[in-house]
């Protein structure tokens, strides 16, 4: 059997962690716990579970805290955790099978994160596969200095652990002056980090948020050494802050960058809240038909869901024809009924 060292990096978690650590404490054999500046009950209750609980000075990179808290673990395996994870019984137990038959040579045990569309995450997928258990020998090291990633290219084993992913609330605005931060200080997101940088603005960025980050996704959309994707990502935020701030010449010079390539469902949103509040409720409507169904979203599920079909719904109100907004709140609905079932 392998034995297993629990590293984690907190802050003001305490309303979470004891559900954390009751779910998983006793399954592994190591409890190393990173503080990096709580104020609440945090680091009382991680003492109840380990003595070893450590302070790190926060600097606003999260892959050199997993960095300093991996670099205490003395077992075989090391499984990273955070405070808003639980395991069921279920899953435990499937835990305590795989710590039993692992094989020698798996360096990374991937296990399935879930409830990322109920809970309101910054993700779009509601299930996906995530490295959480590491073999300690190799030299994992922690990259980029938000949404961290191991850097290395191991065995992998993808197991039928589920973790369930319970958060009190979303962590996009923290991540997102985060990014901000970086980018000012001159950091080249990588072509992962652009997405999600671009992907946390478009789900939970308010209007301060698109006013800082307007002069980065600018310059990236017209950045030559960025690829058609990151393009299409960076007009889509550009498309936003553009309307959000009046600024017509912008809004359109970027939207139609987007649909003479390939239109996708954030743009034509953009296009029908556009109109929409020029009061031209038929042409914002085209727009959100198809965001709904004649495009896809590469940043926002939403877009191409609710965000669509609820920008639909307005505009029949607006226009007076109550079958049309009749069948789009039953669409609405019938996709909202899919998410809670998952």
């Amino acid at each position: 059997m392998i034995t297993v060292s629990l590293c984690m990096i907190v802050k003001n978690e305490e309303k979470v962690l004891e559900r954390c650590l009751d779910s998983i404490a006793d399954l592994v054999d190591e409890i190393i716990i990173v503080d990096t500046g709580s104020w609440d009950r945090t680091k009382e209750i991680a003492a109840r579970y380990t003595e070893h609980v450590l302070d790190f000075r926060w600097t606003e990179d999260f892959s050199a805290a997993r960095n300093y808290v991996f670099s205490m673990a003395t077992m075989e395996y090391i499984y990273s955790a955070d405070a808003d994870e639980v395991l069921s019984e279920e899953n435990r137990e499937r835990f305590r099978l795989l710590k039993e038959t692992l094989l020698p040579e798996i360096e990374i045990v991937q296990m399935k994160y879930s409830n990322q569309l109920r809970f309101g995450t910054v993700y779009n997928f509601d299930e996906e596969y995530r490295p959480k258990l590491f073999k300690r020998k190799r030299d994992f090291v922690w990259e980029d200095p938000v949404h961290e990633t191991v850097r290395l290219m191991p065995v992998i084993y993808d197991s039928d652990i589920v973790i369930e992913h319970m958060p009190q609330e979303s962590h996009g605005k923290r991540d997102l002056a985060c990014f901000y931060k970086h980018c000012r200080q001159g950091l080249r997101l990588s072509k992962r980090l652009h997405e999600l940088y671009a992907r946390e603005l478009m789900l939970v960025g308010d209007e301060e948020d698109f006013r800082q980050a307007r002069e980065f996704f600018t310059a990236s959309a017209g950045d030559a050494y960025r690829d058609g994707e990151e393009l299409a990502q960076a007009c889509c935020v550009v498309a936003r802050a553009a309307r959000l701030a009046g600024d017509t010449v912008a809004f359109f010079k970027h939207t139609s960058k987007v649909i003479a390539e390939e239109a996708c469902s954030e743009i034509c949103c953009e296009m029908g809240h556009f109109y929409e509040e020029e009061g031209d409720w038929e042409e914002a409507a085209v727009w959100y038909y198809n965001a709904v169904y004649e495009t896809r979203p590469i940043l926002s599920i939403q877009a191409g869901g609710r965000e669509g079909l609820e920008g639909l719904i307005r505009c029949y109100e607006k226009m007076g024809c109550k079958e049309q907004v009749e069948i789009y709140k039953e669409e609405l609905s019938s996709r909202d009924g899919d998410i809670n079932k998952r």
